[in-house]
């Protein structure tokens, strides 16, 4: 019996927080990692029955019978949409039937990950499928274009609820002083530089050594400047558990302030979800005994919890959130709008109030859907004034001159590219269509990101892509949200022009975090052009830079059309990078163009009408 149990114990007995604190870890090896070198690569599986060939991460939704293949309802789309595919036949699949089989105890179709470690496929499914359904068949069966928020007056249904899952409390004032502490804690900390690095002989089992001496040394820096007494016990007996809910509690004010700002946090936010992220590792997550994730704290959540949700059916949450803007409008209306949404917060406050819900918890909820209308004004409005322009100075099939052509021709300035003027035109179009769209549902993809990144079971890699050490993870619930955003797009437009390619998970877009920083930076692109459009007319009040303007462009509409037309012709070329895989017209490569358009924006001859409407740079104020 001694021998056996002796055989019982791991290889490593003496892999503990408390000698890997204490400085005892040179020759610690965690007994459950297989360290297969820095260039370990997981193994391709065949995809599991019952779900999509192509994604593998869906369930099967339609049997295409020329291919013989089961594909989910988007990825048929994305792969029968031209070609001699779009004359396939197909036919759906009895998905309830296989649900059961596969939730059956005892059957062979439960999934597996990559290190054949068996998942929870209910709650997989539950989690991805149940929540994007609604957005691929049901939820937008005309396929328009996504709807504005409702107009004061009319009747809202559904709207501020399906929203509200989605929308992050807005942070109170004792919140805004650990949010302080926080960024601080981040600000001095080298957590990427020292864990993220290929150093040579540092395996897998110290490199989450170095992680859990990292984190514990933040983990409590930030206990004890918070409370210096509380901090002295954690230092003496080193249980972090018993601090569980403080540390859920700051990293979630982190989390909820950057999606509110994505302005804040440039800097720390991504050592603070690479550190979450390195917290969710079985190995990390074992030694703290306690989990440093919880979700989101929402809107609907806090309604939900106090059975409230007819606040967000009521039609006086239209007036209650309301953005006011003063464009246009005299001091009179601006006052009376004013008023009226005063009256309407207080009115709502004092009807939905109950035990547990003050007035003041429900004003904060409506000053939070409010944000979330500034959000999508500075955001995703810039692109229906980009559309706009579009629309108004630019034919869609044909040129009136020279000047007004789209037209590129890959080879000549800087493109990649070979459009004629229609077919330019639709592709800017939809560009345009297709970032409103994303900016629209952006709080629901960085939503949907946060839970890819901190996934207990889909573990990232380290790889050199080309731009510096990078970690790649695939994001299964954030593509297949954007493949129903692009499978959405191209229904409603009816034709695409260029690639539908999306990246993630790849060198392009490593993982979650870097799309979502990717397509947060549209309104930098979009909104100086859009302000410096706009605030021409006010220049040729004045006389000699109406001299200036006419004589060098002809007139007011002949700049407005050479600045436009220049940004839809090289802003979407395909320009950007030296290969078709990284830019071109792929989803992602489209904004890459934009990009290099911003780069070379000095070299264009009307940049010095830039610089008049007090334009600083597309990463300044403005």
């Amino acid at each position: 019996m001694e021998a056996e149990s002796s055989t019982a114990q791991p290889s490593a007995p003496g892999f503990s927080l408390e000698n890997i604190l204490n400085g005892h870890d040179e020759n610690l090896e965690h007994p459950d990692v297989q360290d297969r070198g820095d260039d370990e690569q997981l193994e391709n599986e065949h995809a599991v029955a019952g779900y999509c060939i192509e994604c593998e991460d869906q369930p099967a939704q339609l049997r295409c019978e020329t291919c013989e293949d089961d594909f989910c309802e988007v990825c048929f789309a994305a792969q029968h949409r031209k070609g001699s595919r779009k004359r396939h036949a197909s036919k759906p699949l009895d998905l309830k039937a296989e649900k059961r089989q596969k939730l059956a105890p005892g059957t062979n179709g439960d999934a597996k990950n990559s290190n054949g470690d068996e998942m929870d496929t209910d709650a997989e499914a539950a989690d991805s499928d149940d929540e994007l359904e609604t957005i691929v068949n049901g939820s937008k069966p005309d396929l328009a274009p996504v709807s504005d928020a409702p107009t004061a007056g009319s009747t809202v249904g559904e709207w501020f609820v399906d929203r509200a899952k989605f929308i992050p409390v807005r942070l109170v004032l004792g919140e805004r002083k650990y949010l302080r502490l926080l960024e601080a804690a981040l600000h001095v900390s080298e957590y990427t530089d020292k864990i993220d690095t290929l150093g040579f002989g540092l395996s897998k089992a110290k490199r989450i050594v170095h992680q859990i001496r990292e984190l514990c040394a933040i983990l409590s820096g930030l206990v004890l400047s918070a409370d210096y007494k509380q901090g002295q016990e954690l230092f003496t007996d080193r249980d972090f558990q018993a601090n569980e809910e403080f540390y859920q509690q700051i990293f979630e004010l982190g989390r909820r302030h950057k999606i509110m700002n994505p302005d804040k946090m440039r800097s720390t936010y991504g050592k603070l979800i690479y550190l979450l992220q390195d917290s969710q590792t079985p190995e990390v997550k074992d030694l703290l005994g306690f989990s440093c994730v919880k979700p989101i704290k929402s809107v609907h959540n806090i309604l939900e919890q106090h059975d409230a949700l007819d606040l967000l059916r009521d039609d006086l949450v239209a007036v209650a959130t309301k953005e006011i803007y003063s464009e246009g409008r005299s001091r009179r209306e601006i006052q009376k709008d004013i008023k009226a949404k005063e009256r309407a917060i207080e009115t709502l406050s004092s009807k939905y109030t109950r035990q547990g819900l003050p007035q003041e918890t429900i004003r904060q909820c409506l000053y939070s859907i409010g944000d979330n209308h500034a959000f999508l004004r500075t955001n995703r409005d810039p692109c229906d004034k980009m559309i706009g322009h579009l629309k108004e100075h630019f034919h869609p099939t044909q040129a009136k001159d020279g000047k007004s052509s789209l037209a590129i021709r890959s080879g000549k300035g800087g493109a990649r590219l070979s459009h004629d003027h229609s077919k330019q035109y639709a592709y800017v179009l939809q560009s345009l269509t297709l970032w409103r769209e994303i900016l629209h549902d952006m709080f629901h993809l960085w939503s949907l990101a946060e839970q890819d990144l901190l996934s207990e079971n889909v573990q990232y890699r380290l790889r050199d892509t080309g731009q510096g050490l990078n970690r790649v993870q695939a994001a299964p619930k954030t593509s297949r949200m954007m493949h129903a955003i692009l499978n959405r797009a191209q229904r409603s437009i009816g034709s695409w022009v260029g690639s539908s390619v999306i990246h993630m998970g790849d060198h392009n877009v490593p993982n979650a975090l870097m799309f979502i920083d990717k397509y947060s930076q549209i309104y930098r692109i979009l909104l100086p052009i859009c302000n410096t459009i706009s605030q021409i007319p006010s220049l040729m009040d004045k006389p000699a830079l109406r001299s200036y303007i006419e004589d060098e462009f002809g007139s007011q509409d002949g700049l407005i059309r050479e600045i436009l037309g220049d940004f839809f012709r090289h802003g979407f070329d395909g320009s950007g990078a030296d290969n078709f895989f990284d830019a071109g017209s792929c989803i992602d490569g489209r904004l890459t163009s934009a990009w290099n358009w911003c780069s070379s924006l000095e070299k264009k001859r009307f940049f010095p009408v830039f610089l008049l409407t007090g334009f600083i740079g597309f990463d300044g104020e403005w």
